[in-house]
């Protein structure tokens, strides 16, 4: 079992960045693909990134490719989000998960943070 929590949420104004950080807890972390989702008011929640087992294979949702960058160190239990060229439709409540599988489907992951809040103002 793991537990997460993010970090890093905040207000910024469009074309800004922020950096959001997920800290995991028990010795497993390494075992986890993980993956960043994201849920706006009234929205299906949204496969953002996921990272693979050993950081080696990334993939991202078309929306934000280019932008975003996922990244994990295994040493510290930590997987970060770093977003970039921020719009305000990445306006969202973002969650890390854990899971099995490096898949876009929330279903697929086990293991979920409690949120943090990114805005974006136009």
């Amino acid at each position: 079992q793991v537990q997460l929590v993010e970090s890093g949420g905040g207000l910024v104004q469009a074309g800004g960045s922020l950096r959001l950080s997920c800290a995991a807890s028990g010795r497993t972390f390494s075992s986890y693909v993980m993956g960043w989702f994201r849920q706006a008011p009234g929205k299906e929640r949204e496969f953002v990134a996921g990272i693979s087992r050993s950081g080696g294979s990334t993939f991202y949702v078309d929306s934000v490719k280019g932008r975003f960058t996922i990244s994990r160190d295994n040493a510290k239990n930590t997987v970060a989000l770093q977003m970039n060229s921020l719009k305000p439709e990445d306006t969202a409540v973002y969650y890390c998960a854990a899971g099995h599988e490096l898949v876009s489907s929330w279903h697929e992951y086990a293991y979920w943070g409690q949120g943090t809040q990114v805005t974006v103002s136009s």
